[in-house]
């Protein structure tokens, strides 16, 4: 589940990219202004967390988001749930295999306006060495140097070979990655 959640992250981190008109700016995440975090469904409720330690490269302009270029890099060993067992079982070969595979990637270089400040990053996200595309839906909205982008995208964790051996009647195969990001220019 944290794989799904780490590729949400990674296309969240893309919808920041939003930036001023005419020449595509780049964009600076504040992580102190920033949220990365993911849902699954687990037994009768709902499995939330969050990514501690990710970073973005984010080149974006609004009036032609086709041209934008984003990347992302999230740690799978900075996912907490806040609970004990779960936190100590994502980093095992089971789930991310944080050993041999310390960074999951998102990469998008296509954006496309869906209409008014809701737009569509289209990318790859590369979890334990295995790349599928992902659609990261975000609302972007720009003040002067300052974009926040809020969005979702969703996954299917057995993809990625995340929790390969735990059925989804004890945890869901979708994961819901959102963010709510700060950007600068």
């Amino acid at each position: 589940m944290l794989l799904k959640n780490f590729g949400f992250a990674i296309a969240c981190l893309a919808v920041t990219a939003t930036a001023s008109s005419g020449i595509a700016d780049t964009w600076s995440v504040d992580p102190n202004q920033s949220q990365l975090g993911f849902e699954v469904k687990q037994g009768g409720g709902v499995l939330k967390g969050h990514f501690a330690s990710w970073e973005a490269n984010i080149e974006f302009d609004p009036d032609e988001p086709e041209t934008a270029k984003i990347s992302a890099e999230i740690k799978p060993l900075s996912a907490s749930t806040g609970n004990p067992q779960f936190d100590g079982t994502m980093p095992g070969a089971d789930w991310f295999d944080a050993d041999a595979f310390p960074v999951a990637e998102f990469r998008a270089d296509r954006v496309s306006l869906v209409e008014g400040n809701n737009y569509r990053a289209d990318g790859s996200l590369t979890i334990k060495g295995i790349s599928h595309p992902v659609e990261l839906d975000f609302t972007l909205d720009i003040d002067g140097d300052t974009a926040r982008a809020t969005g979702t995208a969703t996954t299917n964790r057995l993809d990625y070979k995340l929790g390969s051996g735990v059925g989804t009647d004890t945890v869901g195969d979708i994961v819901t990655v959102s963010l709510d990001l700060t950007a600068i220019r």
